[in-house]
């Protein structure tokens, strides 16, 4: 038995020691990939570390027959790459919500009313295109489903099919999400 099979015996026996030997063997290895794959070091090593983290918390998923410990953590880590990569691409988006937002909101604006139209822009922006397109065009041009085919050149039941599917994805993660207070429904608020 090589050590890196009695290493990953201990681990998925649940061993702490096994996850540092784990670790210190193969540590670099996920740096290395992390790092090529990101944009600046202090990324790379916080994935890195939710490597091993997920490593450790997954480690009765670990299955030797597959492959081996370093190809498993190496695969966790271009996970962990591409939840990085992802979780930064909202935060741009978010940001560039916010910038694009005037100074002073308009007088009598609640702040949860600010916050809802930021969640409501970012979850339009993570729609497909044609999805977002016509819940735009409904919307905030206030156009019928007969004038978005129009402008878009989309069959009429396309248009529908694209307002159902894209206002069903909003309401999911509106729910998943969770309600600020204001006009989403999920329960009584609470007065502070």
């Amino acid at each position: 038995m090589s050590s890196d099979d009695e290493l990953a015996e201990r681990l998925r026996a649940g061993d702490e020691t096994a996850l540092r030997e784990a670790y210190d063997r193969h540590g670099a290895a996920v740096l290395h990939l992390a790092q090529r794959l990101l944009a600046n070091r202090a990324d790379a090593e916080d994935v890195t570390q939710a490597t091993f983290v997920a490593a450790w918390t997954g480690r009765d998923g670990y299955d030797p027959q597959r492959g081996t410990i370093l190809g498993w953590l190496l695969g966790i880590a271009r996970r962990k790459v591409v939840d990085r990569i992802r979780s930064s691409a909202r935060e741009q988006r978010t940001t560039a919500t916010v910038q694009a937002q005037p100074s002073v909101p308009p007088a009598g604006e609640s702040p949860e009313k600010i916050v809802d139209r930021l969640v409501v822009a970012d979850e339009l922006g993570r729609l497909p295109d044609e999805q977002r397109r016509t819940l735009e065009l409904a919307f905030f041009d206030d156009l019928t489903h007969p004038q978005i085919a129009a402008a878009t050149g989309l069959p009429i039941g396309t248009v529908k099919s694209h307002i159902r599917r894209g206002m069903a994805n909003l309401r999911r993660r509106w729910e998943v999400d969770g309600a600020t207070s204001g006009s989403r429904s999920a329960g009584p608020s609470r007065a502070l």
